[in-house]
């Protein structure tokens, strides 16, 4: 979940490893998420199946988050484990790894599940599931995205926080991101609005061939705990 005091100022934009930023092509952006450090991770899978010389290989992607309860650390997620055929092309993995990104909308749906509810309320964040994507297409083809997103300047960015109120506040379940106008801007209606990805976030489509045995799901929609002992 994303805090007024996580704000960052645009102008750093391709540097940033963590907090929040707002972009005039997909809203407001969590620089975490769009890492894309579990992309890299995924795709260093990939590699390692291709190299192996076996048949056949398998990958898994997840997502997950811990909390401390009873002053002890759990944590839960959701993944997915697909059993690949090896000879695949940079494309072909590319398009399978953003097919596997499902799981992100599954974790996002566990996180807004009224269970956890008294530690986050992240689930479907206005942000979340936009950075993930933007964190792909950041993985596959590293390079500087500030002069194709129009990050604003932190004054810019909390003017519109305190107008619209905090980003969580906005569930968003798809990949499309939210728009806040500008609040000084006397030009345009001041109201959210859905709108579209730019094309280098629309030009490579998922993988769709469940059929010819080149991809296998195994898990699409697995839950996964785990404890890691008491805080002492």
């Amino acid at each position: 979940m994303s805090t007024r005091a996580e704000i960052k100022d645009g102008a750093q934009f391709d540097v940033l490893r963590r907090g929040i930023v707002y972009t005039e092509v997909l809203g407001w952006i969590d620089m975490g998420h769009a890492r894309g450090s579990d992309i890299k991770e995924l795709k260093n899978q990939f590699i390692a199946g291709e190299r192996s010389g076996q048949p056949f290989y398998m990958v898994m992607y997840r997502q997950d988050m811990h909390f401390m309860k009873f002053n002890s650390q759990f944590g839960v997620g959701k993944y997915s484990r697909w059993e690949i055929k090896r000879g695949r092309s940079t494309e072909d993995i590319n398009r399978i790894i953003l097919a596997m990104m499902n799981t992100a909308s599954r974790f996002e749906g566990l996180q807004s599940l009224r269970a956890f509810s008294w530690y986050t309320d992240s689930g479907f964040s206005g942000e979340d599931l936009v950075s993930d994507l933007f964190g792909f297409h950041r993985a596959i083809m590293p390079g500087r995205y500030g002069y194709r997103l129009k990050p604003v300047s932190y004054d810019a960015a909390v003017r519109r926080w305190d107008h619209y109120g905090a980003i969580g506040s906005y569930k968003n379940r798809g990949f499309r991101p939210i728009l806040f106008p500008d609040p000084e801007d006397l030009c345009v209606r001041h109201q959210p609005y859905t709108a579209n990805l730019p094309h280098f976030m629309t030009w490579l489509r998922p993988w769709d061939d469940f059929t010819s045995g080149i991809v296998k799901v195994i898990t699409n929609n697995g839950t996964s705990f785990g404890y890691t002992g008491t805080k002492r």
